[in-house]
């Protein structure tokens, strides 16, 4: 089976993310999917589910020895609200479409061909819940560890050795409520986030003054807000949910610090952490890939993915894939070119980060 083969039957299997869309199929028929092909194709399969209903699988040789290469790909998807035969692949010329066949079918299949032909201890980590709150991901990391990384997202064939990370923080301003009609009585909510409001833009156009060479200047926006009851009353609270995008050696704890500064004593609550990625672009990853593919552009991604835990876990990682368009969107599809491509560049790369 080719890895174009491997993609559509993997992006014929239901796989959309529960966490995103109540009821979604999950990962378990995909996981058990990929852990036949592995046994078909001569290879071992570890299924790990510490979350029940929540399956990510690990696939390398039966008799693994030496240096470890680690390709990472989730199994999950987002919904498929608006498409048509969302899990029914079909190529038209170089394209390849269905729901995940861009993010990231095409990156797994890719991952699963090169763990099969590849000579060394090649790892697949075929992970759940990737696109929520990547369960997956860090379960393989408590189970199992690499000497190098490839995480195959698409990159329109760029080998990606940053991305942004992001904090997410919840500020709830308090009122006083009243009736309406009870000026002296009632405190407005509503109207005191305003300067809030304004200290989030005035930080923004701050942290334009300075930018990282490969992602940028970092952001902040406000998301969210939510406030009162009714016309009739005045609010006794409003809450703004903002979104903090970091650089490489920004950390919460200084977003913490930023956002109190601006927050005018208003209750503050960090709602999620995800960190900022990097790697040194002189590390032996980054040249196996970059020899490996002819020389892509270094460059860094403005979204978050799974390589900053899989670097966090102090394993050097990449990110490489094939391009396409409309990951989250209507209508979604990805290079068959491309993904041919990446899977010779990830074989390649195993041998010179195996041995």
């Amino acid at each position: 089976m080719d890895v174009i083969q491997l993609t559509r039957r993997l992006v014929a299997i239901d796989s959309v993310n529960p966490a995103l869309v109540p009821g979604g199929a999950g990962e378990p028929e995909i996981a058990r999917f990929v852990v036949a092909w592995a046994e078909e194709n001569g290879l071992a399969a570890e299924v790990l589910e510490a979350t029940p209903g929540r399956p990510s699988v690990v696939v390398r040789k039966r008799e693994a020895r030496g240096r470890t290469l680690m390709l990472c790909a989730h199994l999950d998807t987002v919904g498929v609200e608006g498409m048509t035969d969302p899990h029914a692949p079909r190529v038209d010329g170089d394209r390849l479409y269905g729901r995940g066949a861009y993010d990231m079918k095409s990156g797994l299949a890719a991952a699963l061909i090169a763990c099969r032909e590849a000579e060394g201890d090649v790892l697949v980590a075929a992970v759940a819940d990737e696109e929520h709150a990547s369960l997956g991901v860090q379960e393989v990391l408590a189970a199992h560890t690499a000497d190098a990384a490839i995480v195959t997202e698409p990159t329109e064939g760029a080998l990606i050795v940053a991305h942004k990370g992001f904090v997410w923080i919840e500020l709830e301003i308090e009122g006083r409520a009243a009736h309406g009609s009870r000026y002296e009585e009632g405190v407005d909510a509503i109207i005191k986030a305003g300067p809030v409001l304004t200290a989030i833009g005035e930080l923004d156009a701050k942290l334009a003054e300075h930018s990282h060479p490969r992602l940028g200047r970092g952001s902040v926006h406000a998301s969210l807000i939510e406030g009162g009851a009714e016309l009739s009353s005045y609010p006794a609270r409003c809450t703004i949910g903002l979104e903090r995008r970091t650089l490489p050696g920004e950390t919460d704890a200084q977003v913490e610090a930023e956002i109190a500064a601006l927050s005018r004593g208003a209750q503050q609550r960090t709602l999620l952490v995800r960190e900022p990625f990097e790697v040194d672009p002189e590390a032996e990853i980054v040249r196996a890939v970059a020899e490996a593919a002819g020389g892509p552009e270094l460059a860094g991604a403005p979204y978050w993915a799974d390589a900053a835990f899989i670097a966090a876990a102090g394993i050097p990682t990449v990110m490489y894939g094939a391009g396409g368009a409309g990951a989250h969107a209507a209508e979604e599809w990805v290079s068959v070119a491309d993904t041919i491509a990446v899977t010779e560049t990830l074989v390649a790369a195993a041998r010179r980060i195996c041995g």
